[in-house]
């Protein structure tokens, strides 16, 4: 029975389609989870669902890359999932509009304290050059922060690993933070998660709220700008 069921995997594992499976059923069990607790902010399903993965991969000893054969399908869909914010974006244009100033100061001042604050922490600490230009965009939306990563000298594998770190740990603690700072404005709430935790957190917002996710797709779009643009010439400032 174990031969068979071994010979089976091998067969399995090189199929391209597993991975895309694997990856919608382990997610299907973070949703699960997530669901029967409550939907609590610390039951991340997207968390749950890479723990899941991870596991998976490992005791099957299936290398990254054949994984992602499959799985890049789901990886494609991230650029046609982006442009959707537009819709509940396009709901709140009204409300937009009149907050623009204030939504462009908050995301000029989040960007950089984002930035700032987790380089200065990672320099206390002792990490070295390359570390911290990899940890500087790990706010930005996983795309744009590989990028900058790459343009700065930073390693764009491990601001990968970063950023979704970041969106994973601002999705859970959000709420909770939010709370305790007495935030009840959804607005100021989508905004300060868009910054703070890029996509993962604006799937979150758009859980509770369709203006918070609003709030939270413009800023979002507008850090990576900003940090597109700020990050290389701060840098070029420092260590130039």
């Amino acid at each position: 029975m174990q031969d068979t069921i071994f010979a089976l995997w091998v067969y399995l594992s090189t199929q391209p389609l597993l991975g895309l499976t694997v990856t919608l059923v382990a997610y299907q069990i973070g949703y699960g989870i997530y669901l029967k607790l409550d939907k609590a902010p610390l039951a991340n399903p997207v968390l749950i669902a890479v723990l899941v993965l991870v596991g998976i991969l490992w005791a099957t000893e299936t290398p990254y890359r054949t994984y992602f054969e499959g799985a890049q399908f789901v990886h494609f869909l991230l650029g046609p999932a982006t442009v959707a914010l537009a819709v509940p974006l396009y709901g709140q244009l009204a409300r937009l509009r009149r907050s623009a100033p204030a939504i462009l100061t908050a995301i000029l001042v989040g960007s950089l304290t984002a930035t700032g604050s987790a380089v200065l922490i990672a320099w206390a600490l002792g990490a070295g050059k390359e570390t911290l230009l990899s940890l500087a965009p790990k706010s930005v939306t996983p795309p744009i922060a590989m990028g900058i990563a790459e343009g700065i000298g930073g390693l764009p594998s491990l601001t990968a690993v970063l950023v979704i770190l970041t969106g994973i740990c601002g999705a859970m603690l959000a709420t909770v933070t939010l709370n305790l700072l007495r935030i009840k404005d959804w607005s100021a709430r989508g905004l300060a998660i868009g910054v703070a935790a890029h996509g993962i957190g604006t799937a979150r917002a758009m859980q509770v709220s369709d203006v918070a996710g609003a709030f939270a797709g413009v800023a979002m779009g507008l850090n990576g700008l900003a940090t597109a643009i700020l990050l290389p010439i701060l840098i070029g400032l420092l260590w130039g």
